[in-house]
């Protein structure tokens, strides 16, 4: 007998893909004579389009990029470039009808000199998340098969994306200018509900400032929280988040007579991210035929369903290698621009990195930089068990040297851990026919089943209707293993 299934199609919003991509950009500073050392380079980065094409991503950004150098008279001095770019991202999946998000962050900054010139390279990564429209069918129904039916729990993507305006205003005594910054968003929370994605989260900032001639680093942690409104943000769940720095302003007002120096700061952040819509439909999860080869074609669908975003703060402190060779004659003035790399095993649940950062010093009456780095391993409880998306930031950053040659530094951690719940589902897409049964059953069949032996495994292993195999053996499902189900066929 032929099968004759009945199907259910609708659409929905699925991630099609996650692509990373790397660029290099290069900005040209003239210093004039003079000159002979760049002592730290802070870039800004702010993406301006991604756009996706078949099989292609092409996106752009700007880089403003400053450097801060010792002028002739040995005072210390700032100069800003900016440079426009574009790239791209392939995949074969890629469609013109997807969405594209966007993340741009600063991988590496490093200078070289080229003539009297100064040649800044930075290495942009992009991290692109693809969202497009997809179609599921699934079977509702099928005549020549015995089918097995329940509720399914379907998933959709949501999608969303916001901006907010932040500023802040703080005093910091003694400070005579700022010579250059460096910012970073993390998001603590995110959550849904009533029509709207809140988003809360901390600003990390780092100063690098003259007081009384001599460089230091100053520190600053900026609360931020918005409303994205979102109609499909209906019921209370939680919501995986990105937010980054799209434009950063500082500035300084001193005070001469009071010695005081007031330090405005302003943002602008842009927020993408996605959550999951969740309904339930009876589908077909598995099939079979009493007269024949039947082959189901079974759908899997897995989704990354955030449960929760955890938060930890540590305080990291050991040995840091230091490029250049220092000694009891340097004088370490200030560490800029702190930043940390990491990898984390979900096996373990320990988060290994480094914290890199560019250290001032001072030798001879002569002021130079090198670039250190402060090794760190750091346990997050409770976070094992589910995928983790981890994101830090540092701030915080001391160093000294207890030992001649020996720099140890010191500083504090703010981690963000998005656990992920991996969430599957499964069901009949179609149902194919196979070859027909040559033998008429037996007229006397015995099952020896397998301990936890279900009604339905039963059933298909004896291609008969679950109820026939229910009111033929009479036992109670599932089974210990060491029952006996026999089945007697009358004749025909």
């Amino acid at each position: 007998m032929s099968i004759r299934a009945e199907y259910q199609t609708e659409s929905y919003v699925k991630k099609a893909a996650a692509l990373t991509s790397r660029s290099a950009v290069e900005c040209r500073f003239s210093f004039g004579d003079g000159v002979s050392e760049v002592l730290a380079v802070s870039p800004q980065l702010s993406p301006a389009g991604c756009e996706v094409s078949s099989g292609r991503v092409n996106y752009g950004g700007r880089l403003i990029c400053t450097a801060v150098y010792c002028d002739v008279n040995g005072k210390f001095a700032r100069a800003q470039k900016g440079a426009e770019f574009t790239h791209f991202a392939d995949d074969e999946g890629l469609a013109p009808a997807q969405t594209a998000f966007l993340r741009l962050t600063c991988e590496k900054a490093s200078v070289r000199r080229d003539g009297s010139s100064f040649v800044v390279t930075v290495v942009v990564r992009a991290d692109i998340d693809v969202y497009g429209a997809a179609e599921r069918t699934y079977v509702t129904a099928a005549e020549g098969a015995v089918c097995r039916f329940g509720q399914v729990k379907l998933f959709s993507a949501v999608t969303f994306t916001g901006d907010a305006e932040v500023e802040d205003d703080f005093e910091a005594a003694g400070v005579e200018d700022i010579l250059t910054h460096c910012c970073k968003a993390v998001v603590t929370d995110c959550r849904c509900g009533g029509g709207e994605v809140r988003v809360s989260g901390e600003i990390y900032l780092s100063l690098l400032a003259l007081r009384q001639g001599e460089p230091a680093a100053l520190d600053r942690v900026i609360p931020f929280s918005s409303e994205i409104l979102c109609d499909d943000a209906v019921l209370p769940s939680r919501a995986e988040c990105c937010a980054q720095i799209k434009e950063a302003s500082v500035a300084a007002t001193v005070n001469e007579d009071r010695g005081r120096c007031v330090v405005d700061f302003s943002a602008r952040l842009d927020f993408f991210g996605s959550f999951y819509e969740e309904r339930e439909a009876v589908a077909a999860t598995d099939a079979f035929r009493t007269d024949g080869d039947c082959l189901p074609v079974v759908c899997k669908e897995s989704i990354p369903l955030c449960s929760d975003i955890r938060v930890y703060s540590e305080r990291v402190s050991g040995k840091c290698a230091v490029k250049a060779k220092l000694d009891y004659s340097c004088a370490l003035k200030a560490a800029l621009g702190p930043e940390a790399e990491c990898t984390y095993s979900p096996e373990t649940g320990m988060l290994e990195g480094a914290v890199n950062f560019v250290l001032i010093y001072s030798r001879d009456g002569e002021v130079h930089s090198t670039e250190a780095a402060l090794p760190f391993s750091v346990k997050l409880s409770g976070a094992a068990g589910g995928m983790c998306a981890i994101d830090a930031a540092v701030n915080n950053v001391s160093v000294r040297q207890r030992a001649e040659g020996e720099c140890e530094a010191e500083a504090a951690l703010k981690i963000t851990a998005v656990l992920c719940e991996p969430t599957a589902c499964e069901y009949v897409g179609d149902i194919e026919e196979g070859a027909d049964d040559v033998c008429p059953p037996c007229a006397v069949t015995v099952l020896i089943p397998h301990k936890g032996e279900t009604l339905w495994s039963a059933a298909k292993r004896l291609k008969m209707p679950p109820e026939e195999v229910a009111d033929a053996c009479g036992a109670s499902f599932p089974l210990n293993g060491d029952e006996r189900i026999v089945i007697y066929r009358p004749k025909k």
